[in-house]
């Protein structure tokens, strides 16, 4: 399966994106409003420059404690990004994800954000089509 393909059966596509110079006591309250893992940084909510997870959050904390809340987000924030095309395939996204220890994907295209997977997205993707393979091989077998 291809990540266009799993961006296309999420419920919700849109990207949440904040500003560098958010406040990570911000970004904390903006990911447990949305219910939500992560926050690509971006100026122009296009271009990618980061991303921040809530685990990079409570990792400063236990570090620094909350004097960590009052720096911006781009103190914190993983600037060496991971990113995919619409055209990878689920099972090198999940064996990138694995192998680097994290769970969201900025999704590009020319350059420009237009989407971010995670690992449950990819994991989902890759269940389903397991289970069509399944479906075809028992069809095969029995003569369907």
């Amino acid at each position: 399966m291809l990540v266009a393909q799993i961006l296309k059966s999420k419920s919700d596509e849109r990207v949440v994106t904040s500003p560098p110079s958010m406040l990570i006591s911000e970004a904390a309250a903006e990911l447990s409003a949305k219910r939500i893992g992560t926050l690509v940084i971006s100026s122009d909510g296009k271009t990618p420059l980061g991303i921040l997870s809530e685990r990079d959050i409570v990792r400063e904390l236990g570090k620094q404690g909350a004097g960590c809340l009052t720096q911006t987000v781009d103190k914190l924030m993983t600037s060496k990004l991971v990113t995919c095309g619409l055209e990878d395939r689920a099972d090198a996204i999940l064996e990138l994800m694995t192998e680097g220890r994290f769970r969201h994907m900025p999704v590009l295209e020319g350059g420009a954000l237009v989407g971010l997977i995670s690992l449950g997205d990819v994991v989902k993707a890759r269940l389903m089509e397991l289970a069509m393979e399944k479906n075809a091989l028992e069809g095969m077998i029995m003569g369907h």
